[in-house]
C-alpha cells in the first residue's frame, strides 16, 4: 500500500485527464493500450503536469457502470507501467468510485484517489472509500454530484445550488476528518457538469471563492464540458479549449488549487499567467 505523505498544494497545479476507456466524451478510445497511456502520461508530464488522473470507467452523462474487474484490468497496467517509466515519481491520480479498484490501484502505485461520489458510492454503510482514504494516509477527491451518471442530466433541480453543494462537500469533507483523514488531503470538488445546467455551472463558477473558503484543497473539472459548448456554440470538443483557458484562469484568481484538464499546455499557460499575476499582489 502507498503511505507517501501529502502532496504541497502552495502552487496551483495541473491535473491531466488519462481515460483508458472505449467511451469517455473527449478521448475514448484513444489510449486504451498501456503502451498508448504511458506514453500520453509522458507527453501530459512534458507539457507541464503534476497529476496523471487515470480513469477506467468513463462518468460521461448517459454512461453505464463498469465492473470491479473490467476497470482493474485497464488501469493497473498502466498504473505499473508508468511506474516504470522516465515519469515514475509523477503523482498518480485513480478516478474511480469503486473501493477494490481504489484499493488495488495505490497498491500498484497511486498516490491519490479521486471520487466522483464522494464516498457514497462504495460506502456499504461504513464509508470504505474514506476509510481506505484514511488508512493509507492518502488525498481524496470529493466531488458533488446530482444523481449517477447514467441520469444525472435527465432534470438537475436546486433551491440554491451554490448553498447547496458548498454544504454537501462541507458534510462530506467533516465526515472524512471524522475517518481520519488529515485535513490537508481532503480536496473539494464542485463537480461541474455532475447534475447541473448551463445556469448552475455557471452560479457556481462566479462562486467559487466560497467553497474556496472552507479551507480544503479545491479542483475544478470544466474541460471541454457540454456548457462551454453551449456558451460557445462550439459541438466539437477539441474547440473548446479556450473556454476551458478562461475558467482556468478565473479558478486561480478565485484561489483553486488543481485543474483537471485534457488539454494540457495551454492550460497551463493559462494558470502559469494567472498565478503570475495574483502572486503579485
Amino acid at each position: 500500500m502507498n503511505n507517501q505523505p501529502p502532496f504541497s498544494l502552495k502552487l496551483p497545479m495541473i491535473m491531466g485527464i488519462l481515460n483508458v476507456t472505449p467511451d469517455s466524451f473527449s478521448d475514448g478510445g484513444k489510449h486504451n493500450k498501456p503502451e498508448q497511456a504511458i506514453n500520453r502520461a509522458i507527453e501530459m508530464k512534458k507539457q507541464g503536469a503534476s497529476i496523471i488522473d487515470i480513469g477506467g470507467e468513463s462518468t460521461r452523462p448517459g454512461a453505464h457502470e463498469v465492473s470491479t474487474q473490467e476497470q482493474l484490468n485497464r488501469v493497473i497496467p498502466v498504473i505499473e507501467g508508468i511506474r516504470k517509466s522516465s515519469i515514475k515519481e509523477i503523482i498518480i491520480s485513480i478516478d474511480t468510485t469503486d473501493y477494490e479498484v481504489a484499493k488495488q490501484s495505490l497498491k500498484a502505485g497511486a498516490n491519490l484517489i479521486n471520487d466522483i461520489s464522494a464516498g457514497e458510492d462504495s460506502e456499504s454503510g461504513n464509508n470504505q472509500m474514506i476509510s481506505l482514504a484514511a488508512q493509507q494516509n492518502c488525498p481524496i477527491v470529493l466531488m458533488h454530484r446530482q444523481g449517477k451518471s447514467d441520469r444525472m442530466q435527465d432534470n438537475p433541480t436546486y433551491d440554491d445550488v451554490c448553498k447547496e453543494v458548498k454544504e454537501y462537500l462541507q458534510a462530506r469533507a467533516q465526515l472524512a476528518l471524522e475517518s481520519g483523514v488529515k485535513k490537508e488531503n481532503i480536496i473539494l470538488d464542485p463537480g461541474i457538469g455532475f447534475g447541473k445546467t448551463l445556469a448552475h455551472n455557471l452560479m457556481l463558477l462566479s462562486d467559487l471563492e466560497s467553497l474556496v473558503s472552507l479551507n480544503f484543497p479545491v479542483l475544478l473539472g470544466t474541460s471541454r464540458k457540454r456548457f462551454l459548448g453551449e456558451i460557445l456554440a462550439e459541438d466539437y470538443l477539441e474547440d473548446r479549449m479556450i473556454g476551458t483557458c478562461v475558467t482556468t484562469a478565473l479558478g486561480v484568481q478565485a484561489g483553486v488549487n488543481i485543474f483537471r484538464v485534457h488539454d494540457v499546455k495551454e492550460n497551463k499557460q493559462a494558470m502559469d499567467v494567472a498565478w503570475a499575476i495574483e502572486s503579485s499582489e
